[in-house]
């Protein structure tokens, strides 16, 4: 018998399992048909635990994947059927997997001990389709403006900030919002970095940043602003000293020593 590799579970969407794992493990046969990259011989307990890891890696159930049965009266799965196509992606998956595992990785001339390797849980971090947080906010900017961006951020942290799902870092935000700014969509990211700024009141990055937007748009006023607020949260931020020097036309204020926090942003 083969011994089942690390490899095998890392795959992206495969066959997955149900809502009530018992029910699922009681209708896998004992002997498998159609297995195409998973070894024909597994035993059933050991793809019991296989489902089970792509089912927590994707968030789905057996459905995702396998074809049910109607009539039935309860789940029930045709699973040698390969007529829905996540099924077929499965399998694509689950070789690119084994090649970057096996081949690719392999060939890193200074290998951490133990070695990395990639799983389905790696890309997919509990999403069926595998996305980042900038990719979900882009669609919601470019279907919506920018309200709706800020609206979407405010569902998926209150829904998702403890799943690992979205990298909710205050670096997310930033990251999108210069390439936004880079972009010539300098109200759009003045409006995600303000909403960065109540997240994370504390940040001289943050307030650094939007006064870079704030300038690029035009407005001295608010750029000042910002830059202001940003020295005050990092007083050590020779950026932040420059542009105030540029914008006043004289010497920039030294921050007060010992000075108090600024205040956090009230939440809209």
């Amino acid at each position: 018998m083969r011994p089942i590799r690390p490899l095998v579970l890392a795959c992206a969407a495969a066959a997955l399992l149900a809502a009530r794992p018992a029910a699922a493990q009681m209708q896998i046969p004992d002997h498998f048909e159609n297995l195409q990259v998973l070894p024909k011989d597994i035993p059933k307990d050991t793809l019991v635990a296989v489902m089970r890891s792509f089912a927590m890696s994707l968030g789905v159930r057996c459905n995702f994947c396998h074809v049910e049965r109607e009539g039935t009266g309860g789940p029930s799965f045709n699973f040698a059927s390969d007529d829905k196509t996540n099924k077929r992606n499965a399998r694509v998956m689950l070789r690119m997997v084994r090649n970057i595992n096996t081949q690719q990785l392999t060939q890193l001339p200074d290998r951490n001990t133990p070695p990395v390797s990639v799983t389905c849980l790696t890309c997919h971090r509990g999403l069926p389709v595998p996305t980042t947080l900038a990719r979900v906010l882009t669609a919601a900017l470019d279907s919506g403006g920018a309200q709706a961006a800020v609206a979407r951020y405010r569902q998926l942290r209150e829904r998702d900030l403890a799943s690992g799902r979205y990298d909710f870092s205050e670096g997310s935000l930033s990251e999108l919002a210069r390439t936004l700014a880079a972009q010539g969509k300098t109200a759009e990211a003045a409006t995600l970095l303000e909403l960065n700024a109540e997240f994370y009141p504390q940040s001289g990055q943050v307030e650094f940043q939007l006064g870079e937007v704030y300038r690029m748009r035009g407005d001295r006023d608010k750029a000042l602003v910002h830059y202001r607020m940003a020295q005050a949260k990092d007083p050590n931020n020779p950026q932040a000293a420059r542009r105030i020097q540029e914008l006043s036309g004289g010497a920039a204020p030294a921050p007060a020593p010992n000075a108090p926090p600024a205040p956090p942003r009230p939440r809209r």
